[in-house]
């Protein structure tokens, strides 16, 4: 399997969920803008969203994965489909069950996630509303992250890659006509988010089902892969809510803040989530498997060569990506969100949040690509105790930050935590000899250096000022943009040419 040509594969999904992804809150801001519907509809989403990270795509995965290469690689096809239906049948239970009981405790569960909102009635309650509507969507999209487990784990990773569009897609339908027949309004997000989850699972099923491996319900609690993915599981849920614990604490602080700081954090991280998605999510999705693959059949160089690899990618995009996230915050800002009751105003405060992002953004991408490197042994326990530290460590710049900086202050300190969980983890994988650089990374950061300066210089020159992005018109606004991020990618790619890079020389093939 050609590694890059699957990331190509697996980016270019994930562009097209990224960009429906900004259509979808462009049509957010522009319905409903940034202030007391919008913090209730994110701090009622965020919740089953971070559950979702934990049982979902978090700690399950990195669990279920490893166990599944190894039945794959060395148990056959039938251990490996009892397996799946084992491991399905348990997780729909369960599910079914926290979904129940989130339903049931939402009132409890919106005054410890956003206490702040108890001085205001009408808030509180709507997010209350909120929450018990779109807290099955953790069942859905907990599914949809088993199927897309299988799927990657046999190598069709475009699947898995493009089934976030379709949560777009009903975000716009949802958004765009039919707000109008809820009261109040908002409401149609959530129910968006009850039908996502809904389409996203319907389809994902026909290509399970071409595999073989579509899950029947049996239950059978003797199955010994499913315990040593239980076991699993019990750290790695410890280290995925270690870090959602984290941004879910920012809310807390963010409740708070003056009227809209949520909102604002919230445009901030999903600019953020763009090149961490794109590359950060797309190559962790593509290491973990092969990671276990190599691991399970004992190849340690083969091992060592695919986490160079992906470190070499991460730096060689996403540094472009951070300078060019701080350097174009107003622009794409105001281009993407500044419209109907999206103010300049809140344009400036999401701005800050972006540049305070920036700075940790290759931080918050290496501990995707580093974090595989333990999972894939099934280590779980010492990416938990290095996301631990972190969680201390974010904390204390949280109170550091929040009172000079505000929300931005939040926004740096989970960047600035991603940046020591990366350096943590790095050292980790180098001490247990797990990785071992590769020759020529002195050459390699120092031309990478020399394209960045460039790029940046280019930016930095025909960006304009921050009063001609809040005053100029949207298709102006669109046009300038678009011509800046040609500029800076062509500036930058142009001199990694002429510096000697060259595509072939990141081609790597895994085994299958």
């Amino acid at each position: 399997m050609n590694l890059l040509r699957a990331l190509a594969t697996v980016s270019s999904m994930t562009l097209l969920s990224r960009i429906l992804g900004f259509v979808r809150d462009m049509v957010i801001a522009r319905v409903f803008g940034a202030g007391l519907l919008t913090d209730a509809f994110f701090v009622a989403f965020k919740i089953p969203n971070l559950l979702r990270r934990l049982f979902a795509e978090g700690a399950f995965s990195q669990a279920f994965v490893p166990v599944l290469a190894e039945y794959k690689n060395r148990r056959g096809d039938a251990d490996t489909r009892a397996l799946v239906a084992h491991v399905a049948s348990a997780l729909t239970v369960v599910l079914i069950l926290v979904s129940a009981v989130g339903m049931l405790a939402a009132p409890a569960i919106v005054h410890l996630t956003a206490p702040g909102f108890a001085a205001e009635p009408a808030k509180l309650a709507l997010t209350i509303d909120l929450l018990r509507i779109v807290f099955p969507y953790i069942l859905f999209i907990s599914l949809v992250a088993l199927a897309g487990a299988i799927l990657n784990t046999y190598n069709r990773f475009g699947v898995p890659a493009l089934t976030p569009v379709f949560l777009n897609v009903c975000f716009i339908v949802f958004g765009l006509w039919l707000a109008p027949y809820f009261e109040p309004p908002v409401k149609a997000l959530a129910w968006a988010v009850f039908c996502g989850g809904v389409a996203q699972l319907a389809f994902q099923l026909p290509f399970l089902a071409r595999l073989g491996l579509m899950p029947r319900f049996r239950l059978d609690f003797n199955d010994e892969g499913m315990w040593r993915i239980l076991r699993l599981m019990g750290p790695a849920a410890f280290g995925v809510s270690i870090a959602q614990v984290s941004l879910l604490i920012n809310v807390v602080f963010a409740s708070f803040l003056v009227t809209g700081s949520v909102s604002w954090l919230y445009y901030a991280d999903r600019l953020m989530e763009f090149p961490s998605g794109l590359l950060g999510a797309a190559l962790g999705t593509i290491l973990l498997p092969s990671l276990a693959r190599e691991h399970a059949v004992a190849a340690a160089e083969g091992y060592r060569r695919l986490l160079d690899w992906g470190l070499r990618l991460t730096f060689l995009l996403a540094v472009p990506a951070a300078v060019a996230l701080a350097l174009l915050a107003v622009p794409l800002v105001a281009t993407l969100f500044m419209y109907g009751e999206f103010s300049a105003h809140d344009v400036l405060m999401t701005r800050q949040a972006v540049m305070a992002y920036s700075v940790g953004l290759v931080g918050l991408i290496l501990v995707k690509i580093l974090a595989p490197g333990f999972y894939a042994r099934q280590d779980i326990r010492t990416p938990v105790k290095f996301a631990l530290i972190t969680l201390l460590a974010t904390q204390l710049m949280n109170l550091a930050f929040v009172f000079p900086l505000a929300h931005a202050g939040l926004a740096l300190a989970i960047g600035l935590g991603g940046c020591l969980n990366a350096a943590l983890l790095y050292r980790g994988l180098r001490r247990a000899r797990i990785y071992r650089p590769e020759p020529g990374w002195g050459a390699f950061g120092a031309r990478l250096a020399l394209a960045l300066a460039g790029m940046a210089a280019a930016l930095w020159w025909c960006t304009g000022t921050a009063q001609w992005w809040l005053d100029a018109d949207p298709g102006a606004r669109v046009l300038r943009l678009a011509g800046l991020v040609a500029l800076g990618g062509g500036v930058y790619f142009a001199l990694l040419a002429l510096l000697g890079f060259r595509p072939r020389d990141f081609a790597l093939r895994a085994s299958t």
